[in-house]
């Protein structure tokens, strides 16, 4: 086979219809791992070894690639493509069925409520009645087994319903947030040797903030790597070198996984950095914007001036209606202004 890994990489792309893929990756299972294939290699060289060994007359066990999140990111606008972007919505719902974040347990619940708005719409009655969805499809089965399906049937469509007026696609963005908050949910984990034998588990995380490390509760949020053959160091930023962290992968092959892995992402956060940032201040524009216009509307409540079920003050017992920062006819008395400060005056 003289295909290499892109070749093969570009197919499953026009397969599946994804026009926007640097966020995706094929793989292969090794150890019970996923493996992300290096795509300017031949795909031969992910063959299993007992391939060379087996007869030409006996057929070979079927090859095995996946279409797997790469690249995870936090902000689901940057994935432009609407076929690229469900594919990663589904990946992360079912990272979310396998996340185990005990103290997060509230969290599900959102993102439930955000997978049903996503997936389903507006709640209905006439529709959305009783067993309308399994809970094993929006939760971890800790939480089934913690609160049974009984007390979710009951309280998750409530949840459902306060999503009512949320676009699908805007919900698909919110449980990509929300998901990516999860400390278990947008990692890769891989098993690396210590000396003295197999160490308790070590989460290598590439994601848009920094290069993170996860063991346990434990979090380094900016380190330097080396590899050297099966050698693999992590330097914690900041910390004397006496601090480093010196781990062992197995095999060549498997370290130069994982700084490629490191590396890619690296330099795909980089790549990203000025969207993001466009993003950020058109959300903070929006966010400010919807501030000033519940500001005004909450000062309008509770002005009695403003109140349509009450006459305005100074219009005397005709009633007349009165205008803010305008001239109002009551009759034959002489036309006057009743003027509302700007309530954001103060932050020109």
């Amino acid at each position: 086979v003289q295909a290499t890994c892109r070749e093969l990489f570009q197919q499953v792309c026009d397969v599946t219809s994804i026009k926007e893929a640097h966020f995706f990756g094929l793989s292969v299972v090794r150890n019970n791992e996923y493996m992300f294939m290096d795509l300017e290699q031949k795909v031969s060289k992910y063959f299993p070894k007992d391939w060379k060994r087996q007869g030409a007359g006996r057929p070979h066990a079927p090859f095995v690639t996946f279409l797997r999140v790469q690249y995870y990111v936090e902000d689901g606008r940057v994935i432009r493509d609407e076929r690229a972007r469900q594919l990663y919505y589904c990946h992360l719902k079912e990272r979310v069925l396998r996340s185990e974040c005990t103290h997060r347990e509230e969290a599900y619940f959102l993102l439930a409520a955000y997978g049903l708005q996503a997936d389903l719409g507006d709640h209905r009655e006439p529709v959305h009645v009783g067993r309308y969805f399994e809970p094993h499809a929006y939760f971890p089965h800790w939480v089934i087994a913690k609160r049974g399906s009984a007390y979710i049937l009951r309280h998750a469509p409530a949840l459902h319903r306060a999503q009512r007026g949320l676009a699908p696609e805007e919900a698909v963005l919110r449980f990509i947030r929300e998901a990516c908050r999860l400390e278990d949910v947008p990692v890769h984990f891989f098993r690396l040797y210590k000396e003295q034998g197999w160490p308790p588990g070590l989460g290598l995380r590439p994601v848009f903030k920094s290069l993170v490390v996860t063991r346990f509760s434990r979090t380094i949020t900016s380190c330097l790597f080396l590899v050297q053959g099966k050698r693999f160091e992590i330097q914690p930023d900041g910390l004397p070198s006496a601090r480093k962290l010196v781990y062992y992968t197995g095999c060549a092959l498997r370290s130069g996984h994982l700084l490629r892995l490191l590396s890619a992402s690296h330099q795909l956060r980089l790549s990203l950095r000025p969207t993001l940032q466009r993003l950020q201040q058109l959300e903070g524009a929006e966010e400010k914007q919807r501030y000033r216009e519940s500001y005004v509307s909450d000062t309008r409540a509770q002005d009695p001036d403003l109140d349509p079920g009450s006459p305005p003050a100074g219009a005397g017992a005709s009633g007349s209606p009165c205008a803010c920062g305008i001239e109002v006819d009551a009759g034959p008395a002489e036309p006057r202004e009743v003027s509302v400060d700007e309530p954001w005056g103060a932050e020109a």
